[in-house]
């Protein structure tokens, strides 16, 4: 960084400098918890050699943070995936269901966006559609932070809500789907190029269900890649500069996954299905009625305060399957 030539490519430097931010906050963490591990040292000898009720009661609440702390470090060191240190984009879709899956898709929107902001974690919300009467059809956030990746790769998949539908006048009890992906931030990533002639890129107004986030300008962007076919938009800024820019973070992210995936099947020699938004392929059921707890059905870990998990206490399920994910190889 003190050559005179670091700042002449902006984006290779940003990328550095934030590479040596994360570094340095890890080896400042290690040298602080070696410190107190020496601290805690000395304490238990000194209680060795004599009772002393206040220096004991001290070092148990410094001891059991230590150990916490310890334990967090080594769960990070189980996400060491390429891509599980970059932040994360998460997409959120309704399946079936209508108005009542779109406004689960919305509640799973505002569970991500608090676990998101509990973790200290910087969330931006990159696009969202209104459903026609009540949640949304589809939204698109941004967690940057450490590990932001690593930890939300185990959101992704279809997520099941069961409970008596506010949308219903006979107050049926109701099933509904949402898809959940997550790919990992691929801005910084110098090896996905994207040639401009490759882009069909239109503006249209923002615009939501009942004249909300309505735009008189044209700031809302929509790009279609079209090798790939893939197509992404943005219109949650009023700037359609910013909503390109963010728009192009997520087709970046989406092209980077799809080549992940092709050297997954080629590794493995098999094609990567895409589940269905239904029965049969959710990764977790969140019961509300008759009964309440939330299941996830690759460890089985339940939970039956669901206020607290759809208020974004996720850390049970997404620390549970991280561990199960890396026993199992």
């Amino acid at each position: 960084m003190a050559n005179p030539d670091f700042w002449g490519d902006q984006e290779k430097a940003e990328a550095l400098g934030k590479e040596r931010t994360r570094l340095r906050g890890e080896l400042d963490l290690w040298r602080r918890l070696n410190a107190e591990a020496g601290d805690l040292a000395v304490a238990h000898e000194l209680l060795d050699e004599g009772e002393d009720p206040e220096l004991l009661a001290e070092t148990e609440a410094r001891t059991e943070k230590l150990e916490g702390e310890v334990r967090a470090m080594e769960f990070h060191k189980m996400l060491s995936g390429e891509h599980d240190q970059s932040d994360a984009i998460l997409d959120i879709n309704a399946g079936a269901g209508g108005t009542e899956a779109q406004d689960w898709a919305e509640m799973l929107l505002r569970m991500y966006m608090r676990w998101g902001e509990a973790k200290g974690y910087a969330v931006e919300l990159m696009d969202r559609l209104d459903g026609d009467e009540a949640g949304i059809k589809s939204a698109t956030i941004s967690l940057s932070g450490p590990y932001a990746y690593g930890y939300l790769k185990a959101e992704a998949g279809v997520h099941r809500l069961v409970r008596i539908s506010p949308f219903d006048s006979q107050a049926r009890r109701h099933t509904s789907f949402a898809s959940v992906a997550v790919l990992a931030d691929a801005e910084e990533d110098s090896s996905i190029q994207i040639e401009e002639k490759d882009l069909k890129i239109d503006v249209f107004r923002a615009s939501g269900a009942g004249g909300q986030h309505v735009n008189k300008t044209e700031s809302a962007v929509r790009i279609t890649h079209i090798p790939t076919g893939i197509v992404v938009g943005c219109q949650s800024e009023r700037s359609q500069h910013k909503n390109r820019s963010n728009a192009m973070r997520i087709l970046k992210a989406k092209l980077a996954e799809l080549e992940e995936r092709k050297r997954e099947a080629e590794r493995a020699q098999k094609e990567v299905e895409k589940k269905e938004i239904a029965w049969g392929s959710q990764i977790r059921s969140y019961v509300l009625q008759p009964y309440q707890k939330i299941k996830d059905h690759r460890t089985n870990i339940e939970e039956g305060n669901v206020a607290k998990v759809l208020d974004g206490g996720l850390d049970e399920f997404i620390e549970g399957y991280l561990m199960s994910a890396t026993r199992n190889g």
